[in-house]
């Protein structure tokens, strides 16, 4: 890197800090945190995107899918379920949240159940949200480390603090607007490193020539799962369907975009056109990972400088000596984007989640103190993010593994708890909570001692295991705790046909095109 991409990066720098001050005006803990509900959908799919595509995504997919061992294609099975539970999130489980005016996803059980129910899922959120942005900002300031003239804590502090300043002053619609800048500037750096592989390679039809038919290979209908083996069909659908419905329906940092859609007709555009986004994006991206890994077998020059222990930097450094600078500037700046989305997110629905759940759940705050106390928790939690990134160490790398094991340990029973609080109304927080309870041990059991069982069946397992529970002691406990004892919310199924289709066509069609895509490359 050269003065001038050094100027690109200080340029965008010196950019998101004036998006804090320009939105730093927030009048309320509506306008903060929700952006008084104004926007459109293309922002929040945007937004959404751009955390959904972390710098993580950038790095490491690309190097499983072009040059880890047992990688390929087959990182598409990630993206099946995302349209069904589009659509699913689309017909149930939001709009009632979304009508009942919350800011806090938890406080939708506080009013169904108990409050111990809400407190217990806000409490487990905020720290083990806390804890994986952490470990994402290590990882991504080693890895920026290892291809820049930076040391290590000047990295975390760049990635931390600009995102910190920005997001404490501007709230919600910072953080929005932001991520549609850092996602257009993400999606720029995937182009210019295909085409610049592309190059590299001498075009595409060099490309299709030497690249290892085994990676084009992203379908496999006999891997159910249940032997070790990972990235079947069957599994990637039906555990990815009830992680995504979990993850975008009753997680604070994704669910808070939603309630900020100005309308419930705008919200669902918003999920219809995540459930159709995402797909493309990794499959770039992914195309990427096929052309760069392709080209480090090609050039053993590239595949010397890329340490046999990390394939996840051969993004970086493909970047760093095969580009010219200025997009050198461009690039890094690129990964910075998708670590500071991220944490954008993090911090707001987390102050969001301490606020709403902890400090303000009679809704007597006088504004000025709401206010104060949102600012202060956002400045803590993007503390406490950027202080435990320092302490994470070389622990990383089992970490991130571990952070997706134990997201699957909870997202299955959480989601459950909220179907059975929306659709079945015989539910009570006694059976609420020993399902939820339930499902939690069952999961860790079957991580500590069923461990050939894919994790990503756990979504599944535990989502059942607590829906179940939690209906039978219900019925156990009615005489006691009765319906009449909690207050019950309406729902109501709201579908949309034309949406329900495109979105049914669509997964058809993404299924299609993984199947026969080792077909497209002959």
């Amino acid at each position: 890197m050269n003065y001038i991409d050094y100027l690109v990066i200080t340029l965008y720098v010196v950019g998101f800090l004036y998006l804090g001050r320009a939105f730093k005006e927030s009048k309320s803990g509506k306008d903060y945190f929700l952006g008084s509900k104004s926007f459109g959908w293309f922002p929040l799919s945007l937004s959404t995107a751009a955390t959904q595509l972390s710098a993580i995504s950038f790095i490491s997919a690309p190097a499983f899918v072009g040059l880890k061992s047992g990688g390929g294609m087959m990182w598409l099975t990630y993206e099946f379920a995302v349209p069904l539970a589009m659509l699913f999130l689309m017909i149930f489980l939001i709009p009632p949240m979304y009508k009942a005016g919350l800011v806090s996803v938890y406080e939708y059980l506080e009013r169904r159940y108990d409050s111990s129910t809400r407190l217990l899922l806000s409490g487990v959120f905020q720290f083990s949200r806390a804890f994986a942005t952490s470990v994402m900002i290590y990882t991504v300031a080693l890895i920026l480390t290892s291809v820049m003239d930076v040391p290590m804590y000047v990295t975390i502090l760049i990635i931390g603090l600009i995102t910190l300043i920005y997001s404490y002053q501007g709230g919600m619609k910072a953080v929005v607007y932001g991520d549609m800048i850092q996602m257009l500037i993400l999606f720029l750096g995937i182009i210019i490193c295909l085409f610049a592989g592309l190059n590299q390679l001498g075009g595409w039809s060099a490309f299709t020539a030497n690249v290892d038919p085994v990676r084009l290979q992203a379908v496999d209908f006999s891997k159910m799962g249940f032997d070790g083996q990972q990235f079947g069909f069957w599994p990637m659908l039906i555990g990815g369907f009830f992680l995504y419905v979990s993850y975008y329906g009753t997680d604070q940092s994704q669910v808070q975009r939603l309630f900020s859609a100005k309308d419930l007709g705008t919200l669902k555009k918003a999920l219809l056109c995540n459930g159709l986004m995402r797909f493309p994006i990794t499959f770039v991206y992914c195309i990427m990972g096929l052309v760069i890994g392709t080209l480090v077998v090609k050039q053993p020059e590239f595949r010397s400088m890329i340490p046999t222990n990390n394939p996840d930097l051969m993004i970086p450094i493909f970047i760093r000596e095969y580009l010219p600078h200025g997009v050198i500037g461009i690039l890094m700046v690129a990964i910075f984007s998708a670590a500071m989305s991220s944490l954008s997110s993090t911090i707001n629905s987390l102050s969001a989640a301490s606020v709403e759940d902890f400090f303000n759940r009679d809704k007597k705050l006088p504004t000025e103190d709401y206010m104060r106390l949102s600012k202060w928790s956002a400045l803590f939690w993007g503390s406490v993010c950027i202080v435990l990134a320092f302490f994470t160490g070389n622990i990383a790398d089992t970490v991130i593994e571990a952070i997706n094991k134990i997201g699957s340990v909870f997202y299955g029973p959480i989601l459950a708890t909220f179907i059975a609080a929306i659709g079945i109304k015989r539910t009570n927080y006694i059976g609420a909570n020993i399902g939820l309870l339930c499902g939690v041990l069952v999961n860790v059991f079957l991580w500590l001692f069923v461990k050939d069982l894919f994790w990503f069946w756990w979504n599944a397992i535990g989502a059942v295991v607590t829906l179940v529970v939690s209906v039978i002691f219900s019925l156990f406990f009615n005489a006691r705790f009765d319906k009449s004892d909690v207050e019950t919310l309406e729902s109501s199924w709201d579908f949309d046909l034309p949406k329900a289709m495109i979105l049914l066509l669509f997964f058809v069609f993404i299924v299609a095109v993984s199947v026969y895509l080792p077909n497209f490359f002959a």
